[in-house]
Order: C-alpha cells, then sequence, then structure tokens
C-alpha cells in the first residue's frame, strides 16, 4: 500500500570570489565504446559515488542500498528535469521565470544524491509535479511567443500510470542509454550533472533561508539542457564544468549568509562527547533549520539533544547554544558507521538531509526522516510538526546517567580564522608555521581512507590542518596542540563550509601579495559523493591547483579527461602520507 505521509518539503522558501579563467579542452582521440555498448544493456548502472561496486558501477544494487528500481526512478526523474530546464532556459528569453519550478528543479535535484532517498513512492510523486511543471512552463512559453527548438522527448514524455510502469520507462534513460556517444564527452557530461546535483543541493538549503540567486537557478537548467545538446563539444563541456564549480561558490555562500544571519557566526565552541542523564534525541545530516525545529519542540519537555554526523558543527553557532541550554552534545561519527552507533541510542533519531542508511530492525521505530530524505517504512514527518519525534524520544528510555568524555573544539569558520590571521600571517613569516593543510572532504567505509588519519598524525608540529565535513571524524579526537595560541586543527565546518575555506585561503593570499597557489597552503580531498565533486569544481574554477584527491579518482572520469585535469591543475590521487608529506614539505 502506498505510503500515506508523503508531504515534501514547503516550498518558502555577485559572488565576491574572482574566478580565473581556465585553458580548455585540447583534441582528445577517441576510446573504445565497447564497455559503454555493454552497460546500455543493464537494467541498472550507477558510478556517481566514490565506493561503487568493484570501482566500476553498481548493476544490482547500490553500495548505497539503493534497488534498481529507485535508480530507473532517479534517471527518469533526471530526465524530465532536463525537459523542465529546457523549457524555462525557453522561457527566461522571454521574461518567464518561475520561482516554483526553479526551486522544485534543485530539490528534485537533491533527492537523487547518493544516500537521500530511496522510496520509490516519493519518487512517484515528484515526477507526476515535474510533468505538471513541465507542461505549464510549455505552455507560458508558447503563449509569450516564445520558442522551443530542442528535439528532445524530455519534452513530451508522457509518464505510465503505474509506478511499475514509470522504472519501465526509467531503465530507457539511465547513464549509459546511448552507446554510441564518445566516452570523453560522457565523461564531461556525468561530471557536468554530478556537480549541479551537488549544486543543486546547497541551492536547496540556501533557499529555505530565503538565500536565492536567479543566476544559480539559470545555469542549473542551462546546465541540464546542454545534456541534451549533441553538438556541445569537448570545450564547451568542460567550460559548463568550471562554471559549474563557479556558481557553486555562490551557492555554498548563499547558504553560509541564510545559517549565519539566523544563527550567527561560528565561533570556537567545546563540544561533549558525553551524555545527559535524561530523554534523548539524535540529530543527523546537514539542515540547521531542521535542528532549530527540533530544539523549540523539545524545550521544556527533559530531553536533550544530540547532534551525529556533520551536524557536530552546529554547536558553534552562538543562536542554537545560547537559546537551548537543552543543546547538549555529540554522539557518533560519521555517516558509515550510523548503523551500529544508532543501535546503541536510547532515544529518537532524524535523518534531515543525506546520509541515510537502511536502518535496522533494533531501531527502525525509533528513526524519522525529513525534508528530502526518506527510507521505505520510516516514518516521514514535516519539521512544522515533529510531534511523532518528541512522543517517540519521551517513549525511550533515554541516558539513565550522566556520562563523561572528552570534548573537542568546533566553530573554526571563516570570520573566527581571520580574527586570528595576524598570528598566523606572524607565524609564517616567524617560520614557527611552516605550512598549513586543508584536510577535508567525505568519509566511508574503505580502509584506505585511514591514509587521512595517518596523514593528519603525521604532520610536524609546526604546520596547521583546517578540516571540514564528515571527513575529519577519521582523526576528529586528535589532540595536536597549538601553535602561537592557535589549535593546529581548525573545525571550518560541514562540507559547504568549504566556501570558509575559500574565504580564508582568499583573504591569505592578500594578504601575502600571492595567489592562492602561492600560500605555503596543500589541500587534500577525500570524496564519496556529489556535493564533494561540486566543491572540487569549486576549486578548479578558483584555479587552484595541486590537490590530492582520494581514496580513489571518479569512476566516471576518463583517462582522457583526467589528463586534461592533471595538464591544466596538476590534480593528482593520494600516495601514502608519508610520500605526500615529503612531496609537500621537501
Amino acid at each position: 500500500m502506498k505510503d500515506q505521509n508523503l508531504s515534501r518539503r514547503n516550498f518558502i522558501k555577485k559572488s565576491t570570489i574572482a574566478v580565473t579563467g581556465a585553458t580548455l579542452l585540447p583534441s582528445i582521440l577517441k576510446t573504445d565504446q565497447a564497455e559503454a555498448k555493454s552497460k546500455s544493456k543493464q537494467k541498472m548502472f550507477c558510478y556517481q559515488c566514490e565506493q561503487t561496486m568493484g570501482g566500476k558501477g553498481c548493476t544490482k544494487i547500490g553500495v548505497c542500498g539503493k534497488t534498481p528500481e529507485v535508480a530507473a526512478l532517479q534517471d527518469l526523474l533526471i530526465h524530465m528535469l532536463k525537459g523542465i530546464s529546457i523549457a524555462a532556459e525557453a522561457g527566461r528569453k522571454v521574461n518567464i521565470n518561475d520561482q516554483k519550478t526553479n526551486r522544485f528543479t534543485c530539490m528534485a535535484l537533491f533527492s537523487t544524491l547518493t544516500n537521500v532517498e530511496f522510496d520509490p513512492y516519493r519518487f512517484e510523486d515528484l515526477l507526476s509535479e515535474s510533468t505538471e511543471l513541465r507542461d505549464k512552463m510549455i505552455q507560458k512559453v508558447k503563449a509569450a511567443g516564445g520558442k522551443i527548438s530542442s528535439s528532445s522527448d524530455s519534452l513530451t514524455l508522457k509518464l505510465k500510470p503505474s509506478l511499475e510502469g514509470m522504472i519501465a520507462q526509467g531503465r530507457q534513460y539511465g547513464l549509459m542509454s546511448d552507446p554510441d556517444v564518445d566516452p570523453d564527452i560522457r565523461s564531461l557530461q556525468h561530471l557536468l550533472l554530478y556537480g549541479i546535483k551537488g549544486m543543486g543541493a546547497y541551492t536547496d538549503h540556501a533557499a529555505e533561508h530565503g538565500e536565492e540567486d536567479d543566476a544559480n537557478y539559470e545555469f542549473v537548467h542551462r546546465g541540464l539542457a546542454a545534456l541534451t545538446d549533441k553538438t556541445k563539444d569537448l570545450n564547451a563541456l568542460l567550460a559548463l564544468v568550471l562554471e559549474c564549480g563557479e556558481k557553486n561558490i555562490r551557492a555554498m555562500e548563499l547558504l553560509n549568509i541564510g545559517n549565519t544571519k539566523a544563527y550567527g557566526h561560528p565561533v570556537p565552541t567545546e563540544v561533549p562527547l558525553g551524555a545527559k542523564k535524561g530523554k534523548a534525541i539524535l540529530v543527523s545530516g546537514h539542515d540547521l533549520i531542521d535542528l532549530e525545529a527540533v530544539l523549540k519542540a523539545s524545550a521544556g519537555k527533559g530531553i536533550f539533544v544530540y547532534t551525529h554526523g556533520e551536524m557536530l558543527p552546529c554547536h558553534g553557532y552562538p543562536k542554537l547554544k545560547e537559546k537551548f541550554p537543552h543543546f547538549y552534545g555529540h554522539y557518533g561519527t560519521a555517516w558509515q558507521n550510523q548503523k551500529k552507533e544508532f543501535d546503541k541510542f536510547p532515544g529518537a533519531i532524524l535523518m534531515t538531509s543525506n546520509c541515510i542508511q537502511k536502518p535496522r530492525k533494533s531501531y527502525k521505530k525509533n528513526i524519522f526522516t525529513t525534508g528530502t530524505v526518506g527510507w521505505p517504512g520510516v516514518a516521514h514527518i514535516n519539521k512544522n510538526n515533529l510531534k511523532p519525534l518528541i512522543d517517540k524520544a519521551l517513549e525511550l528510555e533515554g541516558y539513565t546517567e550522566d556520562i563523561e568524555d572528552m570534548k573537542i573544539m568546533v566553530g573554526f569558520g571563516h570570520k573566527s580564522v581571520l580574527g586570528v590571521a595576524d598570528k598566523i600571517i606572524a607565524g609564517v613569516k616567524d617560520k614557527s608555521i611552516r605550512h598549513l593543510f586543508l584536510v577535508g572532504g567525505c568519509d566511508g567505509v574503505k580502509k584506505s581512507r585511514n591514509y587521512y588519519t595517518e596523514f593528519v598524525e603525521k604532520t610536524p608540529n609546526d604546520t596547521l590542518i583546517l578540516t571540514l565535513a564528515c571527513g575529519k571524524f577519521k582523526f576528529f579526537k586528535q589532540k595536536l596542540g597549538d601553535i602561537n595560541g592557535i589549535p593546529r586543527l581548525l573545525d571550518v565546518g560541514q562540507c559547504n563550509d568549504a566556501y570558509s575555506a575559500v574565504q580564508i585561503s582568499v583573504a591569505l593570499a592578500k594578504a601575502f601579495n600571492t595567489d592562492v597557489n602561492g600560500l605555503p597552503l596543500s589541500i587534500v580531498l577525500s570524496w564519496y559523493e556529489q556535493k564533494a565533486v561540486a566543491i572540487l569544481l569549486s576549486l578548479l574554477s578558483l584555479g587552484i591547483k595541486d590537490i590530492r584527491l582520494g581514496p580513489t579518482l571518479p569512476t566516471f572520469i576518463t583517462p582522457n579527461v583526467l589528463n586534461v585535469l592533471v595538464k591544466n591543475y596538476n590534480i593528482m590521487p593520494i600516495d601514502t602520507p608519508e610520500n605526500d608529506l615529503k612531496a609537500i614539505l621537501g
């Protein structure tokens, strides 16, 4: 029976950084298309995350738990969003710009990211709405005298009346559905698609705060429409890929503006890893607005609220800590450990965005989803009515005694770090600070990700480490001391706070009268999903070079495309911590 609780997020809801030009692609030799033709016959093919099956792509069920049916619905939704985008692009030419369509496009993109939406019935709702919005946009364009010249069937496709029919349709629009596309063209198309997905997620988060820039919506539609244009050559696609990175900086900036307007700029804050006696709620994901809603709904009820995963940096926002004394501490580590960690948590759990895994039966009745995230059989609730979550927390035992544990520091956003920029600059000049590292990105289950733990452990005592996103959980408990009163390990925030890292880098470069590449700064990234792809493209759009990326390079980047990135940006795979530190520090 179809889940009756299918309500989506309510639709309430010029970059200040100079962007350098980029050398575009040279002529690239064609590669063998046999593998692509083989994949086009498979019922499922997904390789958008780092942990794809066998490093080649998931063909039966995703490593994330995504079923072939959900994969097909996601592929169909992306196809429908291309139709919306073609129509929206034509609409802008005749002064038609629909806010609901703009917001829906980014929210729907967000639902297709890794570890976000797994409920097929909710994709059925999204697909129905995509058809309605597409057809209305086409009608408006025609009424205004506009012209839609594309022959893509994403403009005319009629959805089958059943979920099963939509699944069958979706299998015709998979990533490898056209085996005759040049592999290098396809590689750039998919790099662009995944970058737009990540950007769409950040744009959706920012829109909840009411922070929007139509130039970003215009690019999302133009970029998706370009994926249907067979005349786009390698140079044109690479230009769009780099523009995606530029626009993603703006998307992260808008989210930063929204978060800091609402909750203040993060300040250095100690976060306890223990627990308080009493009822408990755990909030995971990324969405600060949802966290605030939980804090308001649980206030005065004897419930303590804890963060999990990428919600850890929320403790640094002063207006959350000051207003809600029951906002206590942090529990657990990164997303991939949630089954073991959630199984032991004695309270209710809320997932606010991506990072959900298939819940164990032991806690399935205690976990809830909201916003864009969902799992079949898990109660989905609206942030405006959190009573089921509160009732569950009051029903469960909670913590029966106080638990003492260590405390860690968060809250080193760009305002905090730049507040001690004079000390950093002085330290670099007097050589008490030899080097700065940005070690951040996504965490995951692969043992090879222990590289990041070892790398941070082996950094010399005269170096500073900036970190962000859930990759920090490989080393967030490390006590590395300080330099001139500055902690050696500085938690900049969530993945979207790569914007803060960029601001810090640009400000330091200005102080030293150089560019970011001229700083004693090295970037060592771990990637997992599409937000990380968007952040990487943002760094490339700024002309930043010598980035080390791991634990493996993206499967969807062909050798030829990789060669271009190496040639223009010297992007490189991680080696061993010892070898990389030696290469960086000399």
